[in-house]
């Protein structure tokens, strides 16, 4: 795993150990990048990553112009390689790394720009966290398509092998 493009291209990450966490693959994160790009939603947000794991796509997003990042994980190993991460890629003095579960941060965070959302494939409280989620755009990763509730509206779908990513906006 590395950073793709941006300030800290090439550089490696790490990805925590243990069977929990589903690192991004390099080719489907430069696929929802260049697809980011072509929204022109990087430059200067605020970015927002649930269930960061690794922190790869947060991390890419600062690499990339976001002006700052939340990196939301509960699990110890995960928020110590997201960190290792940061030291490694110079990014760190733009992001915050928490251990707050995903759903009670995104109930009381402010409205971000960008939101990540790559849970564990056994997640099943979509509905939930889309009623408490603020966010301009979101970017859902799992093993199946995601059906938002009202208002929100998948506006891009792709399947990438066992991986679907999805677009989400507010109607």
């Amino acid at each position: 795993m590395r950073v793709i493009a941006g300030s800290a291209r090439g550089r490696p990450l790490v990805a925590p150990t243990g069977a929990t966490t589903r690192p991004t693959l390099d080719r489907v994160r430069e696929a929802v990048f260049n697809a980011l790009a072509s929204l022109d939603v990087l430059e200067g947000a605020t970015v927002l990553d649930l269930f960061a794991g690794s922190g790869a796509l947060g991390i890419e997003a600062l690499s990339r112009g976001a002006a700052a990042a939340t990196f939301c994980d509960v699990d110890p190993a995960a928020r110590r390689a997201v960190q290792a991460n940061l030291t490694a890629t110079g990014l760190g003095d733009r992001a915050v790394v928490l251990g707050t579960d995903a759903l009670l941060h995104a109930a009381a965070a402010e409205a971000v720009d960008l939101a990540f959302c790559d849970p564990p494939h056994r997640f099943d409280r979509w509905e939930e966290l889309f009623g408490v989620l603020r966010a301009g755009l979101v970017v859902v990763e799992s093993d199946r398509a995601v059906e938002p509730p009202e208002p929100w509206e998948v506006v891009r779908s792709k399947r990438y092998g066992g991986t679907v990513v999805s677009f989400v906006r507010q109607r």
